[in-house]
């Protein structure tokens, strides 16, 4: 949900591993209704290093019934299908770092924007006291 209907998140990203190592990454991904479809947190991830344990660093037990994929239109994406019986999953990869593209940039800007829009909205209506805002009820 985009604000002001909901906080916006955003994955932290990483920049190119300048020391020639791949970084080791471990996402925590809650499981609904015994599946995950849906994108990793990084990008450029060596699909040959994905793992899925039901605890962290690999442990509990390895899950093995997942599939990768890539959009078409974005081939260093990664999304992945998992299935389990698991409330959540460890998934552990490897990747050179993201590759950040103007759609990350726009989701940030549009971000900021609602953000400012809103603050505007308040002022305009006089809701901000003192620097404070009064929550309409």
């Amino acid at each position: 949900m985009a604000y002001p209907n909901g906080v916006d998140v955003f994955n932290e990203k990483l920049n190119k591993s300048q020391t020639g190592y791949d970084y080791v990454i471990e996402e925590r991904i809650a499981l609904k209704g015994g599946s995950y479809d849906g994108p990793l947190r990084h990008d450029n991830i060596n699909n040959k290093t994905i793992r899925v344990f039901t605890g962290p660093r690999f442990t509990g037990e390895e899950i093995r019934n997942y599939s990768v994929s890539f959009p078409d239109a974005t081939p260093w994406r990664r999304l992945i299908k998992i299935f389990s019986t698991a409330p959540e999953v460890f998934v552990t990869y490897e990747t050179p770092g993201d590759t950040v593209e103007a759609d990350d940039i726009n989701a940030v800007q549009t971000a900021i924007t609602a953000t400012q829009t809103e603050v505007e909205r308040y002022k305009e209506a006089g809701v901000i006291d003192g620097g404070s805002f009064e929550r309409e009820v």
